[in-house]
Parts: C-alpha cells; structure tokens; sequence
C-alpha cells in the first residue's frame, strides 16, 4: 500500500511541531492498517473518511481517502470550518 499527501497536507504538516508529527505518524500507521477506521462522509463529501484524534491539547481531523490500494492523505486540520475548507480544496482540485 502506498501513502500519497496532497499538497494541503504536506503544507500543513510542516507546521506541525515535533510531538505533534510523532503522534500523526502513529495515526497515519493506524489508518494504513484499517482504512475504515474513520468515518465515511456522505454527499458532498462521498468517498472520503475523516479519522479524529487528539494532541496534548488539540483535536485534529485528517481526511483521507482510499484509491484501490492505495491511500490518499487529503487535509488535515482542527475542527474550526475544517469541512468547509476541506469541501473547498475537494471542489478546486
């Protein structure tokens, strides 16, 4: 299975601080061995699954979506209009 980031992703992972990326690692390493372990989201938003977790103090939503084999790392990002952006970014692609 390969892992590919979209541009939004890679850009807002830069940001990210060093704990933070760790425990995005161990999340990404979760979703890569069960796929459906986020929440598939209907209209807009078909096909692609939202998986939540938690740094020290932030809730962290990362999209993500399944291309056969493959897994696509669309957006991630805190709650505050993370599904309006995230439908924008789908919407311009």
């Amino acid at each position: 299975m390969a892992i590919y980031q979209s541009n939004s992703f890679a850009q807002k992972v830069k940001k990210l601080r060093k704990p933070e990326k760790e425990i995005l690692d161990q999340e990404v390493r979760k979703i890569a061995q069960n796929p459906s372990i986020g929440e598939e989201k209907k209209g807009d938003l078909t096909g692609v699954f939202v998986h939540k977790f938690k740094t020290e103090t932030t809730q962290y939503l990362l999209a993500y979506r399944k291309i056969g084999q493959d897994l696509e790392l669309v957006m991630i990002g805190p709650h505050e209009n993370y599904y309006r952006d995230l439908k924008q970014y789908l919407k311009n692609r």
